[in-house]
């Protein structure tokens, strides 16, 4: 089932009561940088300190009793695994995460300190989708994968829900990409409030398989892509995101590494705020842009703020 904007404005009823209705900042500088005026939508502000919060528990809350009983599995590199961990965790829901030997520890301790129970593996040698259906099958949980689900879709798509309330119709939105769930959540709501809005997904150089897929007409599949964005090292677009991606996005960017660590630089230096790699891919290619004039106005999702904070001052250190 592809959801619709009617099915984010019953998510967004559904979540009211336990997520935070983030910031959205604005900067001279960034401003200056763009040439346009730039809306940053901080979902680093939002409980378990990124976006899927509102995707996790729109898709926990609709659960019906049965599976609400028999529990909840997941796969993710982090920021999935944490948001499904902490719903479970408000709704008395078993919680099972299937996580990457080398997801960051912060990412890993946060889901396990909400209660839930961690199953490693390696994303070179394993899948995760397969290890988590053999787990579903033999013990009869409820998969709700990290993208690929309408109520996943529609609850991430409330943070653009949000941003259009406040601010009314934009120019463009840009917003970070992965699986493609954020995105296409996105797009459903800017397609409604805002049809001349110009929506662009934005992912890493090195895992720029949504970019093919959408050049391509299909989802095209990659090898794990080496990049600093883990929340973004995905390998295929998923078929409900990208169906709604190939109908309303505009187009499909990629930032290089340097990039994204350029972005924690300025968000650090100029808006005193933390993002994670994955956080920084729309702002960086938002501020880079040209194609849009100076009395545009930008909407810009930051994503999450999840990091390592030794890897992080690693990265902001001058080279």
């Amino acid at each position: 089932m592809v959801p619709d904007v009617v099915a984010v404005r019953q998510a967004s009823q559904r979540i009211a009561d336990q997520i935070r209705r983030t910031p959205i900042l604005t900067s001279a500088e960034a401003d200056r940088r763009a040439g346009a005026g730039l809306f940053f939508k901080c979902e680093n502000f939002q409980r378990t300190g990124s976006f899927k919060f509102r995707g996790a528990l729109n898709a926990v809350r609709a659960l019906s009793p049965q599976q609400r009983k028999a529990g909840v599995i997941s796969f993710s590199s982090g920021n999935h695994g944490q948001a499904i961990a902490r719903a479970c965790q408000i709704e008395s829901v078993k919680a099972v995460v299937v996580m990457p030997l080398d997801a960051p520890a912060a990412k890993v301790q946060a889901a396990q300190s909400f209660g839930a129970q961690i199953v490693h593996y390696d994303r070179l040698k394993e899948d995760r989708e397969g290890l988590a259906r053999s787990l579903l099958e033999r013990e009869g949980y409820s998969l709700i994968p990290p993208f690929d689900h309408p109520m996943v879709i529609a609850g991430q798509g409330t943070a653009a829900l949000e941003l259009f309330e406040e601010l009314g119709k934009l120019d463009a939105l840009y917003v970070c990409l992965g699986g493609g769930g954020l995105l296409a959540g996105c797009a459903l709501v800017a397609d409604a409030l805002s049809p001349s809005c110009q929506v662009i997904g934005v992912e890493p150089e090195a895992g720029n398989d949504v970019q093919q897929a959408f050049a391509r007409g299909e989802p095209v599949s990659i090898a794990v892509p080496q990049t600093i964005a883990d929340g973004a090292r995905t390998t295929r677009v998923g078929d409900i995101t990208f169906e709604i991606i190939q109908q309303k996005v505009s187009a499909v960017e990629t930032v290089s590494d340097q990039a994204l660590i350029e972005s924690m630089r300025f968000f650090a230096q100029w808006m005193k705020i933390v993002v994670e790699p994955t956080g920084c891919l729309a702002a960086a290619a938002a501020m880079r842009q040209r194609a849009f004039g100076s009395e545009a106005r930008i909407g810009v999702i930051i994503s999450g703020g999840n990091v390592d904070l030794a890897q992080y001052g690693a990265w902001l250190a001058p080279a």
